[in-house]
């Protein structure tokens, strides 16, 4: 592998300032990491190799006249296939927008390039996002680096398992149920969920819809840190934007953990997990506390969660992509359910979650941190649709393995997940870490002390299994 690959977002930053590497060697490297690597995995759907190297040779040259455009400048970044990119294909992993090219860019991605950004491709995502697991009908199945059979989860799939292979440093990504963290955990890589208005998204159907949030994807929690520090920050196309700036994220990450208080929920209210989950997210606990922190188990209720979190998805899957002639099943089930909301249905969601954000607006007196695990079982079949069972436990929909992330997302809070172990056969766990509102940098802090002590985030793919 290209040692340059192997460096972090931070690391690239720090040398392209030194003038010890140029912007083109990073993005050359990554391409033909990208050569190598992805029809292994099938992460990256669309490449962007000219245009890259073209902004890559501005990026130099600008860097050459002592010009920086931002926290980003000269370092390789993907983005997922939900993100408009004006130019290039983006198909929200749909057939029926197979073939189109927006005209615009998104937000995030407009930001990513003013801050010096240099775009690799889009990753793959399932059809507008639904579900974690990656596979669509115009690109198939995203596999997990770490056992070619398995799901990379989703629906950032293809980001987390770009980020694996080293491909990109940087990618963004979006989250509803948890599809920043989800495929963060499977693939032994780092997202954060912002708390919702931290990173502005832009909609013209669902501009007060706080559920899904875009937020960034990396291998360390310092990744994450620069990331923030280019995309976040107020903008007037979303009502709830924090005016808070992005700069807030350029502060230092160390923390003492020394009586930090952790409460430490190994299955959220009483959700099943496996048991290969279950060991290694309790082994997490233990470096925690190890640290210093004030680590404690408790009993917690996040049950109000699951009506308002479903009424809520359903409502804006009819409202979004209720018009459209054609889409796949788990779309359309996710439509039809909204169909069926009522404003009875609605009124009590709202009631639920309001008195559930009371709750932890009290539960975040005592605690400064709420640590568990991201997903519930660890990378399933890659031809496998979705997980039916937990701990012997059946599921019943294609939601509920779900619950342990998108329980969280009603919470509007901000959450990590952070690699935190492995399964005896080799596949990643990460651990959620959730702060409360608005507290995103203490959330990458006490990340960033977890992966400093464990190192957990080095351990690379072999690649070495079976190619589907």
């Amino acid at each position: 592998m290209d040692e340059l690959v192997n460096l972090t977002a931070t690391e690239m930053a720090a040398l392209l300032g030194a003038r010890e590497v140029s912007a083109v060697e990073l993005t050359e490297a990554c391409l033909r990491q990208i050569d190598e690597t992805n029809p292994r995995v099938n992460a990256i759907v669309t490449l962007m190799a000219e245009r890259a190297l073209d902004q890559a040779a501005r990026a130099d040259e600008e860097l050459r006249r002592g010009q920086v455009r931002g926290a980003l400048h000269g370092i390789p970044v993907a983005h997922k296939d939900l993100a408009d990119t004006a130019g290039v294909r983006t198909t929200y992993g749909s057939p029926a927008f197979a073939n189109h090219v927006p005209a615009e860019d998104d937000p995030l991605v407009l930001r990513i390039r003013e801050a010096g950004g240099i775009a690799l491709g889009k990753t793959n995502t399932p059809e507008f996002g639904t579900g974690s697991h990656t596979v669509n009908e115009v690109f198939g199945a995203t596999l997990n680096p770490y056992d070619l059979s398995k799901s990379a989860g989703g629906s950032s799939g293809g980001a987390a398992a770009a980020l694996a292979c080293r491909m990109v440093p940087l990618a963004d990504g979006s989250d509803m149920g948890g599809s920043l963290r989800n495929p963060a955990s499977f693939c032994n890589v780092a997202g954060l969920r912002p708390t919702p208005g931290r990173v502005p998204a832009r909609s013209a159907t669902a501009a007060w819809f706080t559920l899904s949030v875009p937020g960034p994807m990396a291998r360390t929690a310092a990744d994450l840190a620069l990331f923030m520090s280019a995309i976040a920050g107020f903008d007037p196309v979303s009502p709830f934007s924090i005016r808070e700036d992005g700069s807030v994220f350029a502060s230092s990450l160390d923390m003492d953990v020394t009586g930090v208080r952790v409460a430490f929920s190994p299955d959220l209210g009483g959700l099943p997990v496996d048991p290969r989950t279950a060991a290694a997210t309790a082994r997490a606990a233990e470096t925690l506390s190890a640290l210093g922190a004030k680590v404690e188990q408790v009993d917690l209720d996040l049950s109000d969660a699951e009506e308002a979190f479903r009424v809520y998805r359903s409502w804006y899957y009819a409202l979004s992509f209720g018009e459209l002639p054609e889409v796949g099943p788990n779309v359309a089930w996710n439509v039809e359910q909204g169909r069926r909301v009522t404003g009875a249905d609605l009124a009590r969601a709202e009631r639920l979650r309001t008195g559930l954000f009371h709750r932890m607006r009290e539960f975040f007196g005592r605690y400064d941190f709420l640590v568990g695990p991201v997903s519930q079982v660890p990378p399933f079949p890659v031809g496998q649709p979705y997980v039916t069972e937990v701990a012997g436990v059946p599921m019943p929909d294609y939601l509920a393995w779900m619950r342990s992330c998108y329980w969280v997302s009603v919470l509007h809070a901000p959450a990590m997940s952070v690699p935190c172990g492995f399964t005896p056969e080799g596949l990643p766990v990460g651990l959620q870490i959730v702060g409360r509102p608005w507290a995103d940098m203490d959330v990458l802090r006490l990340g960033h002390a977890f992966e400093q002590a464990t190192g957990l985030w080095r351990t690379e793919p072999g690649l070495d299994a079976p190619q589907l």
